[in-house]
């Protein structure tokens, strides 16, 4: 287990691509520049300095790359950007960046959707969900929420607009005390952290920018009914939890594992949603062989 963040990368260049539609998207790329390429889709409202297992990718030879979402950091704002069409923009961007047609992918927490998306696109050649954000639509998932969380999506179903104004009230900094109030010991303990604070601070810089216009429009993708069939997933796929989770689903991933065809969950003991930076080995390691 690492649970230092480490220091990071000197190979972390920017990385600029044009989409299919003439649109630019930005990212980076950390680790070695001949590692073999994992794209990472960070969680909500972080931008393209969201990574994670900087002393780990040298030895791991993985070339870790991340993408401002649509309307976030310096990627252009996509005017009707759904789920569908940023799936294409990552796909528009590895691609771009690597010149390979798949590549492994590792979803954290409301990036899981895109993750979902591309495992269903057919453009991952595997998935890791880290802490995965679950499908608060499906019935089952909404059953099992608390009373303001099932109307908040609720809400985001029948009234997106007023569940917009909802998302518009956060800022960076309401975003960082609404993650560190709602975490237990362990996970705070590692979101406290000098070296990760200040990391995750300069993501959500990105994630807000454009008075925080992307990360509105990914919080009603993620709330939203997903239309992706995940019975189409053909792929490797495993569900990575902490059992201490108490913020990403409901039943920790149980009811999503089980609609994705040949999915494993785990769940690793002592750890909530840090997961993803107190075991970056074991995320590391399931980009190449799942259980």
């Amino acid at each position: 287990m690492h649970s230092t963040y480490g220091r990071n990368m000197q190979t972390s260049p920017e990385c600029v691509v044009s989409s299919r539609a003439g649109r630019v998207l930005a990212g980076r790329s950390f680790g070695p520049a001949t590692g073999d390429p994992v794209l990472f889709i960070a969680g909500a409202a972080t931008g393209k300095s969201m990574h994670f297992g900087d002393d780990l990718l040298e030895s791991a030879h993985v070339r870790l790359i991340t993408m401002d979402r649509p309307g976030m950091g310096a990627s252009n704002p996509h005017p009707h950007r759904t789920l569908a069409s940023t799936v294409d923009d990552y796909h528009d961007f590895f691609e771009g960046v690597t010149g390979e047609s798949t590549i492994p992918v590792v979803a954290n927490s409301q990036g899981s959707v895109f993750g979902l998306g591309a495992a269903v696109a057919g453009w991952a050649s595997r998935l890791v969900l880290v802490s995965p954000a679950d499908q608060v639509a499906h019935p089952t998932v909404r059953s099992m929420l608390p009373t303001e969380s099932a109307e908040l999506a609720m809400l985001a179903e029948e009234k997106p607009d007023k569940a917009a104004q909802i998302f518009r009230s956060f800022t960076p900094e309401s975003m960082e005390q609404m993650v560190l109030a709602g975490s237990g010991r362990e996970d705070r303990a590692c979101y406290s952290g000098h070296v990760f604070l200040s990391l995750y601070r300069k993501a959500l810089a990105e994630g807000f920018a454009n008075a925080g216009a992307g990360y509105v429009c990914d919080s009603l993708i993620a709330m939203r009914p997903w239309e992706l069939s995940l019975e189409r997933i053909r792929i490797p796929v495993t569900v990575l939890f902490g059992d201490e989770d108490q913020t990403h689903s409901p039943d920790q991933g149980r009811t999503l594992t089980h609609r994705i065809p040949g999915a494993y969950r785990r769940a690793i003991p002592g750890i909530g949603g840090a997961l993803l930076w107190k075991h970056p080995q074991t995320v590391l390691d399931l980009c190449r062989t799942l259980e």
